[in-house]
């Protein structure tokens, strides 16, 4: 009997035919799985950082060290993700930089001290900075132009998933068995993707001339950053901090310096030209105030339940979550019907406007409000998330090229990445401004005003994405904007004419 790893031509033939046919799959759920550890770990820390710094004997701010420490790793490695990726081999780097993020997963879940504990989230950070952006471009290669839109609805889910998940599954590890819990989860879905990735998955090598740009490196990396370690440490120790303005004008201006180098250079590692791309350009800034406004609001809302409201973590995690429940149920209705219909234009500018209502509307809860009525509110609140990122998304990379679409990934990745920050960054500005407690009859007491004016300021931003959003030109993404046809249906639909590659 012939073995599988004996090399024969006809194993090895099928093999490949198996690995080619299934690439849509392999990519999908090896990429679902990275990125909702990356997106959990974002929030569920969050929930644990009170526990360890008690277990540690730390103050606040220096267990703030492990959130801001892996988003400044986050910061730093991502411009680097797509020269890898093209230079070793896609598959290769994505599955190494899932091994990395989970070992160093069982890492802080074994760590005896808070610089033990730092240092491994240093090095988680380096998994999640590599993974998230390759593993994007690989899904984005498998899915031809016509069928990204169903790759992002794939996509959002563990997106919009994670991070309300994310704060069940933390209350539940910190209350009832230990806060080391948050990172040990991360260890069976990490392995099982890396696993399943070893025997599907496919490489997508691409041919890779030149030296690696490290100028463009150093000051991408430092730059994003610093501008990250700023934007983090602003809310906590003041923005006048002599630290804060340092690091973020420091960052700020090797941002700058790292624009017009990499618009000089042949081949830089982060291809600004990008920008000049119309449709790339007007998703990618939505994509960024939608960011803003969503990741901020999902981090006002945990600590306004429990702190403004009252509730526990699990609780105020079960009131969250109706919001992934929308997501999930919007995302198959829009990207069958609405999108190939109405195109990205009007989804994305009315799920904004419906966004920023419905944060409004959630801006008037107060402790006699139905928790059943908030959570219909988040449920719909969802499907509006669904109508945003998941156009927003599709529309970006419409008219990329294949040999692009590395680069394109890690430049909407940290822009992503950046706006989550911003918007935590702003909303906590924006409470704290306000003060969230204050003393009524000698007891200290939530200041639900704050929190309410924290909702009005989300819902602001979410309206300005909106304005941004009707730049976009439908004509631009019609390479997306195909219906599905049913097994023996007949015809081509309006946009078929366009399922190659477009040129960047």
């Amino acid at each position: 009997m012939r073995k599988w790893w004996s090399g024969d031509p006809l194993q090895t033939e099928t093999r490949a035919s198996f690995r080619s046919i299934n690439q849509k799959i392999a990519v999908s759920v090896v990429y679902v799985g990275a990125m909702f550890m990356a997106v959990m770990d974002l929030t569920i820390v969050n929930l644990a950082l009170p526990t360890i710094a008690r277990q540690f004997h730390a103050s606040p701010a220096s267990v703030a060290a492990t959130v801001i420490g892996y988003q400044v790793s986050l910061a730093v490695f991502i411009p680097a993700s797509s020269w890898l990726g093209d230079r070793f081999g896609a598959r290769q780097v994505l599955l190494g930089s899932i091994v990395i993020f989970t070992t160093a997963s069982a890492l802080c879940g074994l760590a005896s001290s808070l610089t033990e504990l730092v240092t491994f989230r240093v090095l988680q950070g380096v998994g999640g900075g590599l993974m998230t952006p390759i593993g994007l471009a690989m899904l984005f290669r498998a899915f031809p132009p016509a069928e990204r839109v169903r790759a992002s609805a794939i996509l959002i889910v563990p997106t919009a998933l994670a991070p309300a998940v994310g704060p069940i599954i933390g209350g539940l590890f910190v209350t009832r068995l230990s806060w080391r819990w948050v990172f040990y989860v991360n260890v069976p879905v990490g392995a099982l993707a890396v696993i399943f990735g070893l025997i599907f998955l496919a490489d997508q090598r691409l041919s890779m001339e030149g030296r690696f740009d490290v100028v463009g490196f150093v000051s991408s990396g430092l730059g994003l950053g610093l501008l990250m370690y700023g934007v983090s440490e602003g809310p906590n120790i003041g923005w006048a901090s002599d630290k804060v303005i340092l690091s973020i004008a420091v960052g700020a201006v090797l941002l700058i310096a790292m624009v017009v180098i990499e618009l000089r250079t042949a081949q830089p590692l982060l291809d600004l030209r990008l920008y000049s791309n119309r449709l790339f350009r007007s998703a990618g800034v939505t994509m960024i105030l939608t960011s803003v406004a969503f990741f901020g609001l999902l981090y006002l809302l945990s600590l306004f339940f429990q702190d403004g409201l009252h509730l526990s973590a699990l609780q105020a995690g079960l009131t969250i979550f109706p919001e992934a429940l929308g997501v999930m149920i919007g995302s198959p209705l829009i990207s069958r019907f609405l999108y190939p219909a109405l195109g990205p234009r009007r989804i994305i500018f009315t799920g904004l406007i419906v966004l920023a209502a419905l944060m409004a509307i959630l801006s008037r809860v107060d402790t006699g409000t139905s928790l059943w009525l908030v959570r219909v509110i988040l449920l719909f609140l969802g499907v509006s998330v669904a109508a945003t990122f998941l156009p927003s998304q599709a529309a970006a990379f419409a008219t990329i090229s294949a040999a692009k679409m590395g680069v394109a990934s890690t430049v909407f990745n940290a822009q992503r990445y950046l706006g989550g920050a911003i918007g935590v960054a702003v909303l906590t500005t924006a409470i704290t401004a306000l003060h969230t407690f204050h003393m009524v009859g000698g007891h200290r007491v939530a200041n639900i005003h704050a929190y309410q004016i924290g909702l009005l300021v989300a819902a602001g931003i979410a309206l300005l994405g909106a304005l941004v959003a009707l730049s976009i030109h439908d004509p631009d993404a019609a390479s997306t904007m195909v219906r599905r046809q049913r097994r023996g249906e007949p015809g081509l639909e309006r946009s078929e004419v366009a399922l190659g590659e477009l040129p960047n």
